[in-house]
């Protein structure tokens, strides 16, 4: 057996709830690259919903997106994803199957603009209230840069506090590798309903 990659294992992770017909979320689109991935996985039945802040994401997926023929399969907001759960349409509610999360900034794009611990815990927890049981929930955390540690801190005290009752949460990374390598936190929601509303963010 080899050992999966950060990026191979976040799609083997998805794969396992992201089928044909299926509704998911990229909450940190970027260049494209996920949402074109989810959008191939949920076929024409199924369909994505895309959040950046940064009109130059939007812009990027949404012409991946049109040179593959996927645009139809997915709706793009320029928006927080802290505002998923007002920005997303009410029948999909408790009906997502997957949902990734690439933190820290845009490849390529303006570094001071990054994810932010509060935006992103607001965001999970918006989730685990719209999402169906054995939905599951990757982020890949970048934590090479200062502010890209103290959101990991900040996570890693929310998703310790989740109850296991409701939540699964696994943490996948390489304990050997030089220079702060990205790791995975991935969370499971499992057969018990989950109140909409966020809860205190760890300090």
């Amino acid at each position: 057996m080899t050992l999966m990659n950060i990026l191979p294992f976040a799609r083997f992770l998805l794969a396992g709830a992201v089928t044909e017909g299926s509704l998911a979320i990229d909450a940190t689109v970027g260049n494209g690259h996920d949402t074109v991935y989810l959008a191939e996985r949920v076929g024409d039945r199924g369909h994505v919903f895309g959040f950046d802040i940064q009109p130059e994401a939007i812009g990027a997926t949404a012409a991946r997106l049109a040179e593959r023929g996927l645009h139809g399969r997915v709706t793009l907001f320029q928006q927080s994803h802290s505002e998923l759960l007002t920005a997303l349409p009410r029948d999909v509610h408790g009906r997502i199957a997957g949902a990734v999360f690439n933190l820290g900034y845009l490849p390529g794009g303006d570094k001071q603009i990054v994810t932010k611990p509060e935006s992103t815990i607001q965001a999970v927890e918006q989730l685990l209230s719209v999402m169906k049981p054995g939905g599951v929930i990757v982020l890949v955390v970048y934590h090479g840069h200062p502010e890209g540690k103290i959101e990991r801190d900040a996570l890693l005290d929310y998703v310790r506090s989740l109850d296991q009752q409701h939540v699964h949460v696994l943490k996948y990374e390489f304990l050997n590798r030089r220079n702060d390598p990205p790791f995975i936190i991935a969370l499971e929601k499992r057969q018990v309903e989950i109140a909409p509303f966020p809860r205190s963010i760890p300090k």
